[in-house]
């Protein structure tokens, strides 16, 4: 039986990770002049504790989350929407230590714009980063707001400052989107997954701010893939990532995965079928199956997507969109440190990758996960 094997059974078993620390010692030597243990397909708990909720800041396993929904990272930190929560929090990868970059300490909402924990935030979603600044998708405020890292500046961007709805392109403040969720950045522009509107749209991160509508039209639900942007049909973009100059969506409601051009809007099903519905199949292109996807992110050659409502992280490879399952088992919901299909999660949203690892917000339980790649 090979040590990994062995892990595996102790896990089950529920013995200690002391014990399992000192097994890893004697199968390799002792520590001195052994091989390594392999850490590969093994979900660990990094902050958080399953069932445990709050505000509180702290280190790995003292912090506590009410509903960390969206994770980003500049390759130091991590940087988690804690959507219920209103507020932003930043995770020091090294060493765990978990602070409130922005937004209520008590689970205020808001429209505010201000430093720090005086910012407000109404059910922030997606967020990105470009290690200078954090940009959020303020679902509640139907705003995207900047975040200074540094200082914890808050400023909205783009949409209305008194969160008012609608599908309007134009210059930062008299933009209107609805519900946004999904965000990225490609270059000097920040993609949004306009969630209610089923559009995506650009900011152009310039002194106006100028939105555009890239591909979608706003309240034309469904599915339709099509060389021109307008004629596209998308339902609910809930995650993007971007790779190669293009551009991923993880598609809620059509339980797919789309691939847009940001030149000319052109968009394709690279994985899933909206015609054939859910399911945790995998398989190649429409032959795979999701159960309503929520985050993406990239390595570059694949994505990698925490499927929901299947309580387990998905592989596509971008080449050729093979899709196969890393860990968590479909339909077994729970908050299970394992490798791979002996892992457990509970509604994962936010997904990113960093270093050979994704790190993932597992909401239910409001923990902050890893999955050693």
């Amino acid at each position: 039986m090979n040590i990994q094997t062995h892990l595996r059974k102790i896990t089950a078993l529920g013995i200690g990770i002391t014990a399992i620390a000192l097994l890893v010692l004697a199968a390799c030597g002792g520590g001195s002049g052994g091989g390594a243990a392999s850490t590969s397909g093994f979900v660990s708990t990094i902050a958080g504790t399953s069932g445990s909720y709050g505000y509180t800041d702290g280190t790995g396993t003292t912090a506590r989350f009410i509903t960390p929904s969206y994770i980003a990272s500049d390759g130091a930190n991590l940087y988690v929407t804690d959507s219920w929560a209103n507020n932003i929090r930043k995770i020091v990868i090294a060493t765990g230590e978990v602070s409130t970059l922005a937004g209520s300490t008590t689970g205020a909402s808001g429209v505010t714009d201000a430093r720090g924990t005086a910012a407000r935030f109404n059910r922030p979603l997606g967020i990105a980063t470009d290690g200078i600044n954090a940009y959020v998708a303020d679902s509640g405020n139907n705003s995207i707001r900047r975040i200074v890292i540094s200082t914890g500046a808050v400023t909205t961007v783009a949409g209305s400052i008194d969160g008012i709805p609608g599908t309007t392109d134009g210059a930062g403040t008299a933009a209107r989107f609805s519900s946004p969720w999904g965000i990225s950045l490609i270059g000097d522009a920040i993609y949004v997954g306009d969630g209610a509107n089923s559009t995506i749209r650009r900011i152009d991160l310039g002194a106006n701010a100028q939105v555009s509508t890239i591909a979608g039209t706003a309240g034309n639900h469904g599915w339709n893939d099509s060389p021109a942007g307008a004629s596209a049909v998308f339902n609910l973009p809930a995650g993007l990532a971007a790779s190669g100059g293009a551009l991923f969506a993880a598609e809620l409601e059509n339980c797919d995965v789309r691939r847009i051009t940001p030149a000319t809007g052109e968009t394709m099903t690279l994985a899933g079928s909206a015609a054939s519905g859910v399911g945790s199949t995998d398989g190649t292109g429409a032959s795979a199956r999701f159960n309503h996807p929520y985050g993406i992110t990239t390595d570059g050659a694949n994505l990698y997507v925490a499927d929901t409502w299947n309580n387990t992280i998905r592989k596509i490879v971008i080449a050729t969109g093979g899709v196969t399952t890393l860990a968590g088992t479909a339909g077994a919901a729970g908050s299970i440190d394992a490798y791979g299909s002996d892992a457990r999660f509970y509604f994962p949203q936010g997904i990113v990758y960093v270093n050979g690892a994704l790190y993932i917000a597992d909401s239910v339980y409001g923990t902050i996960r890893k999955l050693q790649l």
